[in-house]
């Protein structure tokens, strides 16, 4: 069948983040176990690209095994878990190496980072795995994220970097999400064993009948398969943020997929940030409270984060991260957040400045006793002066 193309120029011109999972199918010769250096260069002038029109890109790289079985002379075929942990720990050093090069030759930092899904889903690791990735972008730095392959065992078992893409996505509250795979999107059928098989353009809902399209995963260093990406897709759009699994293969892969090539798009219903604030109002039981001034109250409603400055006291006990109620002295509940200070911590440094956090604490923390990203109002600045 002829490709369909894809209406993607204004997705990924107008995305403010962008998370680029490659898979090692792609990354990875497979007759030769090396990394295709070639290919990678080009991708790295996509990325330049991409970045120098204001798009924070991060990426999320598979490939340390594939790379790490070669240089260890270990067989073809399916790896006992400590041979794939072991490959992990060799591979992973070349294929860092690989990223800095690639992005080095377009001026651009690297940084790399290793995670496993349970470091986005535990509280306080993924706050702190995303503090750490907002620091970088912050520094104007490229994030290249693999999965911490020689301690992680379920991951590796079933592949999950499509998974660990869109957790990451969701962490960061990523409004784009792209999987460079070796297919260019999803079919009606096996495009390998079906010739009637048609490519969806767009996916607006992940019905069981779109489910029931995907295949088994190909053989060779690829695990993930459809199935993987179609949870990915879950994921990503559940949190605001739009999916592409597209053809990988072409070296100049993401200039093809802004020029109208094959994919598929998933698409969000809300913005990442809506989706966040909403899980924060609806969802999250505070765990204690902070109570602010006046001035903090007026800051609030002009949209600026809560300082420790506009504090005058912490009720309850909570930990960093742990939602809170934010509060006027009189008791009216203005909304709720996840505080970045445990209660002990908030209690020394009310009323303080920023600036004296480290001289307080002993340690340099946030700015912010609670980030606006990280705050759902309940009410106005007006409706609770009236109150």
């Amino acid at each position: 069948m002829d490709p369909i193309g894809c209406d993607t120029a204004n997705r990924l011109k107008t995305s403010k983040r962008l998370v680029i999972k490659i898979g090692s199918a792609l990354l990875v010769d497979e007759q030769t176990g090396r990394i295709r250096t070639g290919w990678l260069d080009r991708l790295g002038q996509d990325i330049a690209d991409i970045r120098a029109r204001g798009t924070r890109v991060i990426i999320v790289s598979s490939g340390a095994i594939a790379v790490g079985r070669t240089h260890l002379k270990l067989p073809a075929g399916d790896l006992p878990l400590e041979q794939k942990q072991a490959a992990a720990a060799t591979g992973q050093i070349r294929l860092a190496h690989a990223w800095q090069e690639a992005l080095a030759a377009q001026d651009v930092t690297v940084a790399q980072i290793l995670l496993t899904l349970s470091d986005t889903e535990e509280r306080r690791r993924h706050l702190n795995a995303r503090a750490t990735i907002e620091t970088l972008l912050n520094l104007r730095a490229v994030p290249v994220i693999n999965e911490n392959d020689t301690v992680a065992t379920e991951e590796i078992r079933y592949g999950d970097n499509d998974r660990l893409a869109a957790r990451v996505a969701q962490m960061i509250s990523a409004d784009t999400l792209v999987l460079l795979s070796d297919v260019d999107g999803l079919y009606t059928a096996d495009p390998r064993t079906d010739p009637s098989a048609e490519l969806l353009k767009e996916v607006s809902e992940l019905t069981p009948e779109i489910e029931a399209m995907a295949g088994a995963a190909p053989t060779g260093y690829s695990s993930g398969g459809m199935v993987t990406k179609l949870e990915a897709a879950k994921i990503a759009v559940a949190a605001g943020c739009a999916m592409a699994i597209t053809d990988g293969k072409p070296s100049d892969a993401l200039s093809r997929l802004e020029n109208g090539a094959a994919c598929t798009w998933f698409l969000a219903k809300s913005e990442p940030l809506t989706v966040r604030k909403r899980w924060i109002a609806g969802t999250v039981v505070s765990s204690g409270a902070i109570v602010i001034d006046e001035g903090a109250l007026v800051a609030l409603g002009s949209g600026k984060s809560l300082l420790p400055a506009g504090v005058t006291s912490v009720e309850g006990h909570f930990n960093r991260g742990d939602a809170v109620a934010v509060r006027l002295g009189n008791g009216q509940l203005i909304g709720r957040g996840l505080s970045a200070y445990s209660s002990t911590d908030a209690a020394l440094i009310a009323g303080r400045k920023s600036g004296d956090i480290e001289k307080i604490l002993g340690y340099r923390g946030r700015d912010e006793m609670i980030h606006r990203n990280d705050l759902v109002l309940e009410q106005s600045v007006t409706e609770a002066r009236q109150a």
